[in-house]
């Protein structure tokens, strides 16, 4: 053995409890640490020809690398829908790390990890009251779950016109209707080979939404003269976490031959609350399904997962299968997530969840996602009550999307947002809502108080004077 490597070897629980402090000192103080910061380094470092050893790798770590990272698991980093990392979600993410699974079929001699990702699945969905007529599996993030869903939903397409798209591609334009898609729905239909241009937009309803309109889809559906299509749905719209009508939406099934697709990646969690859940009423009728645990969930970055109906499977299958690779075993045969996801490579993304539903339950995350509403309203509030600044929208959910007050200030909403983030107290993100420059802040966080609210209005408002001076 290489001896550096056998020196790691011995020194391994020294190693792993120098990691362990410094984890832990990271995470006591992630109130301090800035949420963003300008500090930078040159990339172009030389090999080292014998190696350091892991722990005066982690010194250099420490030194050049580690001030680079800003708080993002911590209560104030508003931007891009990212909770944080609950205490048990981390053990389930070393454990993961440690253990070192290849998560692949549900019965393998190399090992049947992929019964915990079942296990897990049935767990969030009676998290989330789904009927088990889903299956699921996880993925990276929204943009893999969006692309595993709408590629069994191309399949599904092609079948109605007698035609294997997975096996001789796309030789058709495909319906695809919807109103307010997320950016990673468009970019899948890139990566499918649809078009990233190549969807109708329908009207969202008057007054201020962003969910659609549900007499221009049925306009758009009858133009269509009988042909099949792909509904993209959002459940919580980035801007102004928006749903669109679920139950309207099932209704049209019983009329019309669509494959039904929700973007739940965050709005999908609203199913835990009583107060909530009647926003995504009748979601259960959906073919397939996206959902993102790095959101409210709070587990470490990385993580979605999707649901399709377990009807779907051979279509599935079709998409995805390694049809060419006998030593991965007959698809139809055994169940194997190598044949019904996009990546041959998985690691047991399923363990952090799983640790995250037993440490803490259904009131727990009910707890999160209730606290998280609250406060963004908090905020909210706190802005009307300020005269510098408007909302954009009502908060129906977790964002909060404003903008300084007046029109004749849009020209300082970028600077205005670039100054606060370089503050470092805060980070949140620019949009654009009906065509006036926004601000965006979303609530996931587990960690976030009403204090955190305190520090950063109060830095907003000091922000607006010295702009207006």
């Amino acid at each position: 053995m290489n001896s550096i490597l056998q020196q790691d070897l011995n020194d391994f629980e020294y190693i792993l409890e120098k990691a362990k402090q410094q984890g832990v000192s990271f995470l006591n103080n992630l109130d301090t640490i800035p949420t963003s910061n300008k500090i930078t380094i040159d990339p172009k470092r030389d090999l080292n020809e014998l190696g350091l050893g892991s722990e005066k790798a982690l010194i250099e770590f420490n030194d050049r690398l580690a001030p680079l990272l800003v708080s993002s698991p911590g209560p104030r980093y508003w931007g891009f829908v990212t909770g944080g990392s609950t205490p048990a979600s981390i053990v389930g993410d070393w454990l993961a790390s440690v253990y070192d699974q290849n998560t692949q079929a549900v019965t393998s001699q190399g090992g049947n990890s992929a019964l915990i990702e079942f296990e897990t699945i049935n767990l969030l969905l009676q998290l989330l009251e789904l009927p088990d007529t889903f299956l699921g599996g996880f993925v990276t993030g929204a943009t893999m779950s969006n692309f595993t869903c709408l590629g069994v939903a191309r399949q599904w397409f092609g079948k109605q016109l007698g035609k294997d798209y997975a096996k001789n591609g796309v030789s058709e334009t495909i319906n695809i209707l919807t109103a307010t898609p997320h950016s990673s729905s468009v970019k899948c239909l890139s990566l499918l080979g649809i078009g990233s241009q190549n969807y109708t937009t329908v009207k969202t309803i008057e007054g201020n939404r962003e969910a659609i309109d549900m007499n221009d889809l049925e306009e758009n559906i009858k133009k269509l003269n009988g042909q099949p299509f792909v509904l993209i749905s959002s459940a919580a719209t980035v801007n102004t976490a928006d749903f669109d009508d679920f139950e309207a939406i099932l209704k049209l099934k019983e009329k019309y031959n669509f494959w039904w697709h929700i973007d739940a990646a965050f709005g999908g969690f609203a199913s835990v609350s009583d107060k909530y859940k009647h926003l995504v009423q009748g979601w259960e009728g959906a073919d397939s399904i996206t959902i993102d645990c790095h959101k409210w969930l709070n587990v470490p970055y990385e993580s979605a997962f999707y649901l399709i109906k377990k009807e779907h499977i051979n279509l599935q299958i079709e998409t995805f299968q390694n049809s060419n690779a006998p030593y991965l075993g007959n698809a139809l045969e055994n169940f194997n997530y190598l044949n019904v996801l996009p990546e041959n490579s998985r690691r047991l993304r399923a363990l952090p969840v799983w640790f995250s539903l037993v440490a803490y339950g259904k009131k727990g995350f009910c707890d999160i996602v209730e606290k998280s509403i609250s406060l963004a309203l908090h905020f909210g509030n706190a802005l009307i009550e300020n005269d510098n600044f408007e909302l954009l929208a009502p908060i129906r959910l977790n964002n909060v999307c404003f903008t300084l007050k007046g029109n004749e200030n849009q020209d300082k909403v970028t600077q205005f947002l670039m100054l606060l983030n370089d503050g470092g107290k805060v980070f949140m993100t620019p949009t654009i809502y009906q065509n006036r420059k926004g601000i965006r802040a979303s609530f996931v966080n587990w960690r976030t108080t009403e204090n955190d609210i305190k520090i950063v209005i109060e830095e907003m408002k000091a922000l607006v004077l010295d702009l207006n001076d």
